[in-house]
């Protein structure tokens, strides 16, 4: 999948996403994203989900959070 298709997967999971549960799914999207984008900038990350600059830091975040949980033995593919 290249990154233009991350992107529009990653919009389309976010609009079926319950309110209360947005946020979440993101931090889930990041996490099994995080391999695929891990060159980009958290500035490109929100310009291609079309998401406001301050969810840079969340993106930041979730790929280091990555490296911790798949050292723990999480499987992203399954995600």
């Amino acid at each position: 999948m290249n990154e233009n298709e991350i992107y529009e997967h990653i919009n389309l999971v976010l609009a079926d996403a319950p309110r209360n549960q947005y946020t979440a799914e993101l931090h889930v999207q990041m996490i099994k994203y995080a391999d695929e984008l891990k060159n980009i900038t958290a500035k490109e990350f929100c310009e291609g989900v079309n998401l406001r600059q301050s969810f840079g830091t969340e993106f930041s975040k979730m790929r280091n959070l990555t490296q911790r949980l798949k050292a723990a033995g999480l499987d992203t593919d399954l995600l």
